[in-house]
């Protein structure tokens, strides 16, 4: 497929995509979410990729979806736009490597549900927050109610969808929606060097810890435990990157990933 909004680029095994679309800021559509649907294919497909990193560009990460395009819809249409948009962020966050949004700018609305099913998120001092569906008469489409509360707490997601208010990066810090906070000119160095740091871990190991907390999320604590023990047990023996790992840490050296 070729990219309209999607500008993608590899690097040292750290994969960026940058949403650009920045007259509508970003706004997500139906374009988009093919596109979308078609990188994460090319990811999944592609071992090179450790981390995969998605920004926006301009002045918006993702000011939301794209009202031009939602507004003549009739209920059964606006249900499959939702199915569509959550279909798209929920293969995204199947992926077995670790995805990082980078939030330079507004993340509000469907931006931030795309924000959410990210593993975690570092934002610029000067982004902002918010699932403003509400002023229109609207609830979040794209699994919004289902993540936030997941990430923040029930209390905080309530406020930021029943208010709509737009919180700071500084806020979205405190309530953990975001992991790391940087200076606009930084955000991007910053974060490629946490992509980094985590590719040059045990690869296998780094896909494990998502699906392990992933997976267990959805469980009781004791199946989950479970599920840890038999993925732990795993990277034993010969030829396992837990073998390496452990050999290089008692002979003093840097572990050769396969």
């Amino acid at each position: 497929m070729k990219y309209e909004i999607l500008k993608p680029e590899v690097n040292d095994g750290i994969a960026v995509v940058t949403i650009s679309r920045p007259k509508a800021l970003n706004a997500l559509n139906t374009r988009f979410f093919q596109e979308m649907d078609d990188y994460i294919a090319s990811v999944k497909n592609d071992s090179s990729i450790k981390v995969l990193v998605i920004t926006g560009e301009g002045k918006a990460f993702v000011a939301g979806a794209d009202i031009a395009e939602m507004v003549d819809k009739n209920g059964e249409e606006g249900s499959a736009f939702s199915r569509l948009g959550q279909a798209t962020f929920r293969s995204l966050e199947k992926l077995n490597i670790p995805v990082i949004a980078a939030i330079n700018g507004f993340a509000l609305g469907g931006g931030l549900e795309l924000t959410m099913a990210c593993d975690f998120r570092t934002a610029s001092t000067k982004a902002k927050f918010g699932q403003p569906e509400v002023n229109l008469g609207l609830i979040p489409g794209y699994a919004g109610t289902q993540r936030l509360p997941r990430l923040v707490g029930q209390g905080d997601a309530l406020y930021l969808l029943m208010t709509a208010d737009m919180i700071g990066a500084d806020d979205a810090l405190r309530i953990g929606l975001v992991q790391k906070v940087f200076e606009p000119e930084a955000l991007m160095e910053e974060t490629l060097k946490i992509a980094k740091n985590i590719a040059s871990k045990g690869p296998n190991a780094v896909k494990l810890v998502k699906q392990v907390v992933r997976q267990g999320l959805g469980m009781d604590f004791d199946k989950g435990s479970e599920l840890e023990a038999k993925n732990f047990g795993s990277l034993f023996g010969e030829g396992n990157e837990g073998k390496e790992g452990m050999a290089a840490f008692l002979e003093k050296r840097k572990p050769e990933w396969n």
